[in-house]
């Protein structure tokens, strides 16, 4: 139980990481960052959610995903079960290819 609790939160981090790092490479394009998580997301929010370039559900899965690895990688004692690895990994792959659409279509990404 206690590997597959592991491997758990591994997902749980990656999947945000993920959504993270792309994130980052978007607001590059703008020639934005910050040092901070919460910086990152609420320049997303102000630069892209607000401008209507994406949906709302889009910053909302990125900060369920911040808060579910805050929770998972600093709580030991919270429960992590599957539902909530493959929840983690159904969002980041939305995100991503929200993320590789609009990059694409903007010409960011060279196929």
């Amino acid at each position: 139980m206690l590997f597959k609790e592991s491997a758990f939160r591994g997902v749980i981090n990656r999947s945000y990481y993920a959504m993270f790092y792309s994130l980052l490479a978007l607001l590059a394009t703008k020639k934005l960052g910050s040092s901070k998580h919460s910086g990152v997301i609420s320049l997303f929010d102000r630069e892209f959610i607000k401008e209507g370039i994406f949906k709302p559900d889009l910053s909302r899965s990125l900060r369920i995903a911040f808060d579910r690895r805050q929770t998972h990688d600093y709580g030991e004692m919270n429960e992590v079960t599957l539902e909530i690895a493959n929840d983690s990994i159904n969002d980041a792959e939305k995100f991503l290819k929200n993320i590789e659409e609009y990059l694409r279509m903007n010409g960011f990404i060279k196929d």
